[in-house]
């Protein structure tokens, strides 16, 4: 037995070994606001596009309006996902996993309304976080997981 898990593992670290490691196309598209550090909009992996938090800032000015309502506030980092998406080649129905950075949990049920609105059948899994904080001293950011042709 122990001969056996010792070649499973030698043949394993084999295979592991000839695989090449690829690395990601960077997607991006100025249709969403240009990352302000070391990250790109999107990492397109096979066909998974992973994307970045995005927050409510304005491709056109590069500003977030900090008074906007969180309902208005997602709404833009919607826009601005979406934008990304489509320069990966996808939509929200290829949408598998988000991830909501709120910076006020009691805004959730306003945040979720417009949340839901992109998401009409088959929502994505989604985890919902409360964060001290978020670039820029935004009320939100989400960032998605796409996988082309799995939700079809």
């Amino acid at each position: 037995m122990r001969n056996m898990l010792r070649a499973i593992i030698v043949g394993l670290g084999m295979c592991i070994a000839a695989t090449p490691l690829v690395a990601g196309e960077v997607v991006s598209t100025p249709d969403a606001p240009a990352a302000i550090g070391p990250y790109s909009q999107a990492i397109r992996a096979g066909n998974m596009l992973f994307l970045s938090g995005q927050g409510a800032i304005d491709p056109k000015t590069n500003l977030l309006n900090i008074d906007a309502s969180i309902e208005d506030q997602t709404r833009l980092v919607f826009e601005n996902l979406k934008a990304v998406l489509a320069a990966g080649g996808m939509t929200t129905s290829d949408v598998v996993a988000a991830t909501v950075f709120m910076k006020d949990l009691n805004e959730f049920t306003r945040m979720n309304a417009v949340y839901a609105t992109y998401f009409p059948s088959a929502p994505p899994a989604r985890q919902t976080v409360e964060v001290s904080r978020l670039p820029r001293d935004g009320k939100i950011e989400i960032s998605l997981i796409a996988v082309k042709g799995e939700r079809e």
